[in-house]
């Protein structure tokens, strides 16, 4: 699972949204589908429901929506907007 990193803060419009890491003092701009997996990403949702999501809300194929929502977040990962984390493990 992952989880939007503390040093993390975001703004969202009908546009996408800004994303901004306040340790690394950079901001990134998402899409609308970006902002929407950063939203479920916000409430704890794990990889398997923000793909059920996403295929569901934009009408896609599972199978696409299963993998870019997996590119996202290792994009996320890779900019340490997220980290890996368990369930049920205090963080």
């Amino acid at each position: 699972m992952y989880r939007v990193s503390d040093t993390v803060r975001s703004t969202h419009s009908l546009d996408g949204a800004i994303l901004l890491d306040i340790r690394q003092g950079q901001m990134f701009n998402v899409n609308f589908v970006g902002s929407r997996i950063f939203e479920l990403l916000k409430n704890r949702s794990t990889e398997s429901e923000i793909t059920a999501q996403i295929s569901c809300e934009f009408g896609v194929d599972r199978e696409l929506a299963e993998s870019d929502v997996r590119q996202f977040l290792q994009a996320l990962k890779k900019c340490q907007l997220v980290e890996e984390w368990e369930a049920g493990v205090a963080a």
